[in-house]
């Protein structure tokens, strides 16, 4: 093992990555190759695959068809990256895959609030416990990134922080069980940057609130489309990029300790900071404006 400045040497070593077709994961991915890791990239689509192989820089980055809520091609997922490490171990799993419901919980399909657990949380435990005898033969690492939404949960957010809460908690457990076998589990939490996932947010939240009945609907559709407003906003102003978390996954992949958690933006820190110091009820009245009644 060769460290230099409290750093493990990505050099021969291999992670696989979920979600890496766009944003956050597909800048992680690329960046991880740079480094000297070998790569696994999972996408959905054989398209995304193709182009990710060529932005590739060093031809260490190989993609892996993988939607983690299909236990089949989990199945597949891990035998061909079994078959391609020919006896070696995995270093590194990063759960990057995920997708985001908005809604006034009111109006959330039940269809929509399975696909969110589905997603972010059901597959991803799925997908741990495919690669884990790989990450144990290396004494590897589980990376599973969440948001400050698994900290403090705004309205209108509610499927999302539900998932991200569960990860966090899933996260804690995992860590402790995983530990008499040398493999350490690391939460990456990323604040507001602007990629494809919070650009759809608009779209999804318009579909789920033109879905709901009307005289429901029409309770929450000014307050709702002033917040979808306000984030894109939030999003828009962001000096967090998807490069500071490229960065934070390859921290704790090759930090000689791994730190327990990592948040990326400052409005991360802050929303930790807030959950651990202030009381429930100040926090609502912090958030009170985002509901507040106005005309549809």
């Amino acid at each position: 093992m060769i460290r230099g400045a409290d750093r493990i040497t990505p050099t021969g070593r291999t992670v696989v990555i979920t979600g890496a077709s766009s944003g956050l994961g597909e800048a992680a991915a690329l960046y991880l190759e740079r480094i000297g890791f070998q790569v696994f990239a999972g996408v959905r689509a054989t398209a995304d695959g193709e182009r990710l192989r060529a932005e590739s820089s060093a031809g260490r980055l190989h993609p892996l068809r993988v939607d983690v809520t299909q236990p089949a091609q989990i199945r597949q997922a891990v035998d061909e990256v079994t078959r391609r490490l020919d006896g070696a171990g995995l270093w590194g799993l990063v759960n990057n895959a995920g997708v985001a419901q908005p809604g006034p919980l009111e109006c959330l399909p039940a269809e929509r609030l399975r696909r969110q657990l589905e997603t972010n949380v059901i597959g991803q435990v799925e997908t741990i416990q495919g690669f884990l005898p790989l990450l144990r033969a290396a004494r590897g690492r589980v990376v599973n990134v969440t948001s400050g939404l698994g900290r403090v949960a705004l309205p209108y957010l509610g499927a999302y922080a539900a998932a991200q809460f569960a990860k966090e908690a899933i996260s804690d457990s995992l860590r402790r069980e995983l530990r008499p076998f040398g493999v350490t589990v690391s939460v990456v939490q990323p604040g507001a940057i602007r990629t494809p996932i919070w650009e759809k947010l608009d779209q999804a939240g318009a579909e789920i609130i033109d879905g709901a009945p009307e005289p429901t609907a029409a309770l929450y559709r000014g307050p709702f489309r002033a917040f979808l407003h306000r984030s894109a906003g939030q999003v828009r102003r962001s000096r967090t990029t998807p490069q500071q978390y490229a960065r934070t996954v390859a921290a704790a992949l090759t930090a000689a300790r791994p730190r327990t958690r990592y948040p990326v933006g400052t409005d991360v820190r802050f929303a930790s900071l807030a959950a651990r110091l202030l009381p429930d009820n100040l926090i609502d009245r912090n958030l009170a404006r985002l509901v507040r009644l106005r005309e549809g």
